[in-house]
């Protein structure tokens, strides 16, 4: 009865991890190859999984495949952020150092052990020491396996298991998507979900745990040796804080 109003609601906030009533009875072994790491390396190459389609979080949402297609052509200024802190400090990546694009996966390729495949948001970041030495490290050591997408609702169904002659729209909603959902049982026991076919994102964080859970970090890391200029910046800063 206050679907309009609901879906208003969703419209005027901005989404990001809420939370940490995710679904982790559904999580499988999350056993994604990673490369070995030099020390000393003072920037990194990380592929991170900010979001991912055609799973259930815990704002009870399915992103829907294509989603992200229109902000990713208009938003030029995307970035890689830290917990979701718009600061200067917070920054991980952006302008030339970030590439924001989407990329079908297969679930179990990002270590859920499922049938299917799902579109996922992805940032190909390069992430320096200088720029946010927290998360170099963090990255460094593999210990960001979470994400989460900073974004605005533009495009919202309600999708429910309703027999109601009021309700068809949203049952054939429920109907068109309901087998794909990785976590389908979960659904299923309540009968519902916000369907989200167009969205506006704003930056993409790396999060101790998201509303998605299903959001790890790839080819963690690769190493970027440092120029002989960068050598030789790096050893002038030590000697003149002896």
């Amino acid at each position: 009865e206050n679907k309009e109003d609901l879906i208003y609601q969703k419209k005027s906030e901005f989404k990001k991890a809420d939370g940490f009533c995710a679904m982790v009875s559904q999580l499988k072994d999350l056993n994604v190859s990673k490369s070995e790491v030099e020390g000393t390396a003072t920037s990194i190459q990380v592929r991170a999984i900010i979001n991912t389609t055609y799973i259930r979080d815990s704002h009870k949402d399915v992103h829907i495949d294509g989603l992200w297609n229109k902000t990713l052509k208009e938003n030029k200024r995307i970035k890689h952020l830290q917990e979701h802190k718009m600061s200067f400090d917070s920054v991980i990546a952006d302008k030339e150092d970030l590439k924001a694009f989407t990329k079908t996966y297969d679930w179990k390729e990002l270590g859920y052990n499922v049938e299917g495949k799902t579109e996922a948001l992805v940032f190909d970041s390069t992430v320096k020491e200088s720029r946010n030495p927290v998360m170099f490290k963090e990255y460094r050591d593999k210990n960001v396996d979470n994400h989460s997408v900073g974004m605005i609702y533009v495009k919202i169904k309600l999708a429910m298991n309703s027999n109601d002659e009021d309700d068809k729209q949203e049952k054939a909603e429920y109907d068109k998507h309901i087998d794909r959902i990785a976590n389908k049982e979960e659904v299923e026991k309540d009968g519902y979900f916000w369907a989200i076919h167009a969205a506006k994102a704003i930056e993409g964080s790396a999060v101790p745990l998201g509303s998605n859970q299903i959001t790890p970090t790839l080819n963690v890391p690769k190493t970027i040796q440092p120029t002989e200029e960068e050598i030789k910046t790096e050893a002038i800063k030590k000697w003149l804080t002896k």
